[in-house]
């Protein structure tokens, strides 16, 4: 089933599971932080996974692309007696932001890719359609938001979008939809957009608790988020300042994500080339990572009966190796290539 906007799995989903922390248990089972060791929390969020970090001992860089969230993590910033350093940012750049806290080397990364759940639960910042709310969906607050783009992008960028970044089927009906109805007038609120698409693709008897606009509003939210190329440029960033041993750890909540994630694995562990009895092997560069889980690992029961959101999570991790870090061509690892838009796309 499609993750109501990653996290958001179910309508009923939230109270006092909010802010739960997905696959925590397995994060710190494969991320194996020490005492002493400097590990980077690339989406800080609520703190959930930094705050467990903390309590074996280690030190963390934690990153955040929300005010909010930063703003937030002050108290535990305080409570950790100079083990914790927040930092404003995306997490693309966490080697650049570790390097600006003091570490040309760090021993573990952990990031949890996706919309946090603060997020979702906020009517006032547009990520929802089941609330009403601006049509925002900007993490950092600033810069081009979903109803800029759903308001101006021309309607072949608005269907690769929402076909590529959703993965919706009828993305040609919802982006003509758009069109005429924008045309009419512009598109404010997310129940605006919401109620159109339902208006235009009806339920599904056999997917009822699916809201049509799922996939058009996770699409939207990747393109003003940039939020594929944000995943793949924090790889190569995490590659290149993993020492030797560091743990890269990552959670994904959509196919596109984890798709990312396992190409990336599949190359930077990749010790033989294909070759066959007709064609010589071809040269492989030396593997930069050991692959930790062999498949991806996916919430118990246990903990989907409580937390709901941890249903879609998908955990990999990997092991640096002493190898030099590479170039990645983030196409390559599989992001798509889409028109820009004010700076979004690429």
């Amino acid at each position: 089933m499609m993750a109501l906007g990653d996290r958001d799995v179910a309508p009923d989903a939230g109270g006092p599971e909010r802010h739960v922390p997905v696959l925590l248990k397995e994060v710190l089972e494969w991320l194996a932080p020490q005492p002493g060791e400097v590990i980077v929390d690339g989406t800080f969020g609520a703190g959930g996974y930094s705050r467990a970090i903390l309590e074996r001992g280690a030190h963390v860089i934690g990153i955040d692309r929300d005010p909010d969230a930063i703003a937030g993590g002050q108290e535990l910033v305080k409570a950790s007696e100079g083990r914790l350093m927040l930092v404003p940012g995306q997490f693309a750049g966490l080697e650049t932001h570790a390097r600006g806290c003091g570490f040309d080397g760090v021993d573990g990364v952990v990031l949890d890719l996706g919309v946090s759940s603060m997020q979702l639960d906020e009517a006032d910042r547009g990520f929802s359609f089941l609330r009403d709310g601006p049509l925002d969906m900007r993490m950092e607050q600033a810069g081009p938001s979903a109803a800029d783009v759903v308001n101006e992008l021309p309607v072949k960028g608005l269907i690769r979008v929402i076909g590529l970044l959703g993965e919706e089927k009828r993305a040609t009906t919802v982006a003509h939809a758009i069109d005429r109805a924008r045309k009419e007038k512009p598109f404010t609120r997310t129940l605006e957009l919401a109620n159109l698409i339902e208006k235009v693709l009806g339920r599904s008897p056999k997917k009822a608790q699916i809201h049509p606009a799922t996939r058009t509003f996770q699409a939207l939210r990747i393109y003003v988020n940039g939020e594929l190329h944000q995943a793949a440029e924090a790889l190569g960033a995490a590659e290149r300042i993993l020492k030797p041993g560091g743990r890269l750890v990552l959670v994904s909540f959509h196919s596109l994500e984890d798709r990312i994630v396992k190409r990336f694995f599949q190359d930077r562990t990749r010790t033989r080339g294909g070759g066959s009895r007709h064609m010589p092997e071809e040269d492989v560069p030396p593997a930069t990572f050991e692959l930790l889980t062999r498949k991806a690992v996916e919430a118990a029961d246990a903990e989907t009966d409580i937390n709901p959101r941890a249903r879609s999570a998908k955990l990999r991790a990997g092991r640096r190796t002493e190898a030099e870090a590479r170039e990645l061509d983030i196409h390559q690892a599989g992001v798509p290539r889409l028109a820009a838009f004010h700076g979004l796309g690429g």
